[in-house]
């Protein structure tokens, strides 16, 4: 699958793993974290903003590759990311927190907006020390990508949009609920409990809260004022993000595309995982790609941005 026109619509289940809490670091170095016995993936807590932030990241990140951060949906956590970050780790540092108030990272007093969770994720981004990063989203994530994207452009290298919510003519309870009913039967049995898990965690209280945050986003204002390149991506049979809807995020994007993936629905980070990897792959590629041996990275990233890669590798190798 290519990654589509730079404008325009464009052609074209894993296990789970059980979180657990560890160590809780300060900023940094992401060294000495936990590591679930022959995989790819660790856990770790970082203190950001004034919360502690539970994630997840590849332990063998591979040097000079721009490092990418998966944001969870609504009410959902890391733990159904996992498939896509998987197929991603061998190619990039890969990172998946959740967010403050979900899974298994600390919950605020009270129900945070859209502008205070991207705030709170931009927060956790400079307390790892990653620098410019590639931001991958689901759904809901796909809002939280585009404010941070707006405002705190410094941040954003490039991202991916995967099944944007909300068309701004289905911004109501009774519509959205119609829509997730019709996204049902594309999800596997084994997604069930991770997403009710999930829900549990964040509490009905909360994922309800967030839900009338969702509704009030005015994504259509935000998008037109993101400078960085953004590839949208959805699911051929995708009920939730419709391809009218798609084509209009990508449109809005003064550096939009749209790829489309035959045969699957919404919740591509877990029912399409390989698919979706490759494309982001393909698209993340066009601005870091690997060094020759012997020679420093390629790619169009700055001087800075490769120096940056290289301290934050050697220091998470320590």
């Amino acid at each position: 699958m290519r990654v589509g026109p730079r404008s325009g619509p464009g052609a074209a289940a894993s296990n789970a793993f059980h979180a657990r809490i560890t160590d809780t670091v300060s900023g940094g170095s992401l060294a000495g974290g936990h590591q679930t016995s022959g995989e790819c993936i660790g856990e770790r807590n970082l203190l950001a903003g004034g919360f502690r932030v539970f994630f997840r990241y590849s332990v063998r990140p591979p040097r000079w590759r721009l490092p990418v951060v998966l944001v969870h949906g609504l009410g959902l956590s890391s733990r159904y990311m996992l498939p896509t970050a998987e197929y991603l780790a061998p190619h990039f540092p890969v990172y998946v927190p959740d967010l403050p108030g979900f899974g298994d990272s600390e919950k605020p007093a009270r129900t945070w907006d859209v502008p205070a969770l991207a705030e709170a994720l931009a927060a956790w981004i400079r307390a790892a020390g990653l620098g410019r990063v590639a931001l991958l989203g689901n759904s809901f994530g796909c809002q939280i990508i585009a404010d941070l994207a707006a405002r705190h452009p410094e941040l954003v290298e490039r991202a991916v949009l995967q099944g944007p919510t909300t068309p701004p003519d289905e911004r109501s309870w009774f519509w959205q609920f119609v829509r997730w009913r019709q996204n049902q039967p594309f999800n596997p049995d084994a997604l069930s409990p991770i997403t009710w898990g999930d829900y549990r965690k964040c509490g009905y209280r909360r994922l309800f809260q967030t839900f009338r945050y969702q509704l009030k986003d005015p994504i259509e204002q935000k998008l037109p004022r993101i400078p960085a390149e953004v590839l949208v991506v959805r699911g051929q049979l995708d009920p939730i993000c419709q391809l009218g809807w798609a084509a209009e995020v990508a449109g809005l994007l003064p550096q939009g595309r749209l790829v489309e993936i035959p045969a699957v629905a919404h919740t591509l980070v877990y029912t399409a995982p390989e698919q979706l990897a490759t494309i982001t792959r393909q698209f993340l590629e066009e601005v870091c790609v690997p060094a020759r041996p012997g020679e420093g990275p390629g790619g169009r990233t700055s001087a800075a941005a490769r120096r940056d890669a290289a301290r934050r590798h050697s220091e998470a190798r320590r």
